[in-house]
């Protein structure tokens, strides 16, 4: 690959043997490529060069990603983009380059020539010039090497290349503003403090609820289960994880949490029991019986309701199931120590068990060794598996056929959603101006690229099945091709035992993330509030980033502007878009940012 100093003298020495019939084409070609370069260098251009990366986007897509690397590319770095593209004049042969280079030589230094009719005194002015360049290419050349050295992108005529790395920027990986912030947590147990709770049996009497969902929804419905039984001074039989249709896991709480830490860590608080008392003998009814069934909880429902509507039927029957049991306790309407309850719950008394925690801590060594040396990773949770793409119902790069599949699907799945798809392209269009839409892998990448994280970044997943499988990932692993799952990581054998629950795994990925050095999200869901929250509650010094998804997409969508506005615009966004804590206000989520409610000035 030339350098840019190499372009330059080349051009000079080959200069004067271009004929001049050919200036005149040279600089109307140069015109046409420039002109050209400019849009091809745009976020949109570089978006469209990706999708065509796969093989599964039809016809568009059948050149594969070695080919496409034969076009240049802000994105795709190679030596293509610093050579002589003009077409429009004949090239010169080596020799004749050769040649013309050592004529020129000669002119300026005839002491190099064994011409007998070379003076003395031509000699040492020549030899005065020889040394004074040679100074003045020493110079250029340690100038250059420490710009080199920059970890950023660096530009020719307009054109971003590619900078080789010797020293990251510290900032990649550290959060950048977690110095400025005095918030830590206040969430944790009293030690020595004295319990106030009344005996088991003096209880207002014994809920009971289903967690649904997957591993994070089920989470947050335990904290909300703890939370309600403060609210109405009653008794919390252990919950039961629920097996939907969707999950179709057999996992019991035991299975996945620490029950002994969970019932001791909250005894100051909370009345815990592990099954459903002895005395009740029909244990079916709990699950059957619409007597023994609370249902008319509406969602984000305040303290005050579970006082007035359901503590009446818990002490007339002694025993109640709550459910549905999903988001149905407030955020701004409950007192401030519920809250800071369910962070203790969700932050101190929910543990995994210490396999998982081993395994998972195994995985994370790993992560960080897998260069020879200690190295930083980045943990990117993707959210673009089948049923999400489907349920957004936004549009996606892809074939006709695919379209045509995804709109029989959304039509079965969600068909009061789907009516007859006439209003689907409006509606997809404005979900993806508001940053409502999943970003596909290969808008993750050029948003990674942009933030000027290196080809060599480690990078762990944590996805489901992705939408389109290793060709919808092509993009991505082309450009940063040390991406890995927990299934590269680890062999059949070690993770044999976590297969027995989806849950288990789930919470491999969730430790994972959580102990990276850096988190990306790319969509919302309670995998990513849980994790965002979690770091910030932990002290936020670990960079969390939370695309600007509605930017992004206008940004994308522009094919005029080009990348150097395109990463300035990245940049700038993201500055503060990187986990710390920020002030809430009423209906704020509070498994994202728990700062009011469970932290306090340090």
């Amino acid at each position: 690959m030339w350098t840019s100093i190499e372009l330059s003298f080349h051009s000079q020495v080959t200069y004067h043997h271009h004929h001049q019939r050919h200036q005149l084409r040279k600089a109307e070609s140069k015109k046409r490529k420039l002109s050209s370069r400019k849009l091809a260098y745009s976020p949109k251009r570089a978006m469209v060069e990706l999708r065509h990366s796969g093989s599964s986007l039809g016809s568009r897509a059948s050149s594969s990603p070695m080919k496409r690397d034969e076009d240049a590319s802000p994105l795709i770095f190679n030596d293509h983009v610093l050579r002589d593209d003009d077409d429009d004049h004949p090239r010169h042969s080596f020799r004749d380059r050769y040649s013309s280079f050592w004529s020129q030589i000669y002119s300026f230094f005839p002491f190099l020539n064994d011409d007998p009719r070379f003076s003395q005194h031509g000699s040492r002015i020549s030899l005065l010039l020889l040394v004074f360049i040679a100074v003045a290419g020493l110079i250029s050349f340690f100038s250059i090497l420490q710009r080199l050295n920059s970890p950023y992108l660096c530009k020719k005529d307009g054109i971003v290349l590619h900078c080789p790395r010797v020293k990251e920027n510290p900032s990649l990986w550290e959060n950048p503003f977690s110095a400025t912030t005095s918030w830590k947590p206040c969430a944790e147990r009293r030690d020595g403090g004295m319990s106030d709770l009344p005996p088991e049996n003096e209880t207002s009497g014994y809920i009971f609820i289903h967690a649904e969902g997957g591993l994070n929804q089920q989470r947050i419905a335990i904290c909300n289960a703890v939370a309600v039984a403060k609210i109405m001074n009653a008794t919390l039989i252990l919950p039961v994880l629920k097996q939907d249709q969707i999950w179709k896991d057999q996992t019991k709480f035991e299975d996945i949490f620490d029950v002994d830490h969970f019932i001791d860590y909250l005894k100051d608080d909370v009345r815990i029991v592990r099954d459903i008392p002895g005395w009740f003998t029909d244990k079916s009814e709990l699950f059957t019986s619409i007597r023994r069934t609370v249902k008319n909880i509406p969602k984000y429902a305040p303290a005050q309701f579970y006082i007035d509507n359901v503590l009446p039927r818990v002490k007339e029957k002694k025993i109640m199931a709550l459910k549905p049991f999903v988001d149905r306790l407030g955020y701004d309407n409950v007192p401030p120590e519920i809250n800071r309850l369910r962070c203790r719950v969700n932050y101190h008394a929910l543990k995994f068990l210490p396999e998982i925690e081993e395994m998972a801590n195994l995985l994370v060594s790993r992560m960080r060794n897998r260069t020879g040396s200690s190295n930083p990773y980045m943990a990117l949770h993707l959210r673009f598996e089948k049923g999400m793409v489907g349920l957004s119902f936004c549009d996606f790069v892809g074939t006709r056929e695919e379209k045509a599949k995804m709109a029989e699907y959304r039509q079965k799945e969600w068909p009061r959603r789907y009516k007859n798809g006439s209003h689907l392209w409006q509606l997809a269009l404005q979900k993806r101006k508001e940053g409502r839409c999943p970003l596909e892998p290969g808008e993750v990448a050029v948003i990674l690229r942009a933030m000027v994280y290196p080809k060599e970044t480690q990078i762990y997943v944590a996805s489901g099945q992705v939408y389109g499988g290793q060709n919808r990932m092509a993009p991505l692993r082309n450009m940063f091709p040390n991406l890995v799952t927990k299934e590269e990581l680890a062999s059949k054998e070690e993770l044999a035992g976590f297969r027995k629950h989806v849950t288990s795994l789930a919470a491999l990925d969730f430790l994972v993330c959580l102990k990276s050095d850096v988190f990306v999200m790319t969509h919302g869901g309670n995998f990513a509030k849980l994790i965002i929250g979690a770091r910030r509650y932990m002290g936020h010094r670990q960079k969390s980033i939370k695309p600007d998804k509605g930017l992004m997409s206008k940004s994308f969508g522009d094919p005029y502007m080009g990348w150097a506005t395109f990463v300035e615009d990245v940049v700038v966004t993201h500055q503060t878009r990187t986990g710390l804590p920020e002030e809430t206000f009423p209906n704020y989520d509070l498994w994202e940012n728990p700062l009011t409610p469970c932290m306090c000035k340090a």
